[in-house]
């Protein structure tokens, strides 16, 4: 069934808006128009071909590149009523207000040198004011729900030590301890074996379901090129094409697409795990 919406979201809060977004690079026109509405609690997964523009869409609503047209909106989850700012107009204060109820998992997965416990911890200590304990405990709890349980040990590895597979693992659980109201996942199963990026799959449907128990929903946007992680997930799906969203719409649409665009591009995917998919 996957863990993609299960109930219309309309009535839901937007969390980020992208209006008429344009980007180039060396006078290459990357973004050409990008509309796009993301709601709380939605599971969102954007793909497209290699040059469509995906991680520099991410880049931008994460506020690390400005448009040359257009803006990005997103809940401020730090003021009453979680209005929507505009990123490009918010200085340094603000965009670290409004990134503190945000985690990003990488890519390379941007684990420091120190310990795991140091890298799921640093940013509970610097943001929160929970106790050593309850910083402790809320790290121990995130390492569990990775896979972790009872293994006392990874506390004290460090990123070296690390296959591929468990530093995205723990990348995940940092994300997790923050309880954050949106995770980005760029690319969460590059680079991984069959056996680790169906962990990485179950691990971001579990984390998901989740916060749909305990905190009415928690919104993920993936950025992805993995079809089984698609075909697992089932999420709402927005495909760039040409610099612009040419699908938006639920995964079994997609699948079903005849679309001389979508059906070549579907039918490329890469499947990086054929394990069976569980009812």
């Amino acid at each position: 069934m996957g863990c993609g919406p299960r109930e219309n979201g309309a009535d839901r809060r937007v969390e980020i808006r992208v209006e008429d977004l344009h980007k180039s690079f060396g006078g290459r026109a990357v973004l050409c128009g990008v509309e796009l509405e993301i709601r709380q609690g939605e599971i969102v997964a954007v793909v497209g071909g290699s040059g469509a523009g995906k991680t520099v869409l991410l880049d931008h609503m994460v506020g690390l590149l400005t448009p040359d047209r257009g803006r990005v909106l997103v809940a401020d989850h730090g003021r009453r009523g979680r209005p929507l700012v505009d990123l490009g107009a918010l200085d340094e204060a603000g965009l670290d207000r409004v990134r503190r109820h945000w985690a990003v998992v990488f890519q390379k997965n941007a684990l420091f040198s120190g310990t795991v416990f140091q890298n799921i911890a640093l940013w509970l200590k610097e943001n929160t004011d929970l106790s050593a304990t309850q910083i402790y405990d809320r790290v121990r709890d995130a390492l569990d729900a990775v896979g972790f349980e009872g293994d006392d040990s990874i506390l004290t590895k460090t990123r070296g030590e690390l296959s591929g597979g468990m530093a995205k693992r723990v990348a995940v659980a940092r994300a997790i301890a923050m309880s954050p109201a949106i995770i980005f996942y760029d690319e969460p199963t590059t680079g991984l074996d069959p056996q680790n990026a169906a962990k990485i799959h179950e691990l971001i449907c579990a984390t998901h379901e989740r916060a749909r128990r305990e905190n009415g929903g928690q919104t993920s946007v993936i950025i992805t090129h993995d079809k089984d992680l698609l075909h697992r997930l089932r999420p709402r799906i927005v495909m760039l094409h040409l610099g612009r969203v040419f699908f938006d719409g639920a995964y079994e649409a997609f699948e079903r697409s005849d679309s001389e665009i979508v059906r070549p591009y579907f039918e490329l995917m890469p499947m990086l795990n054929q394990a069976p998919i569980p009812e």
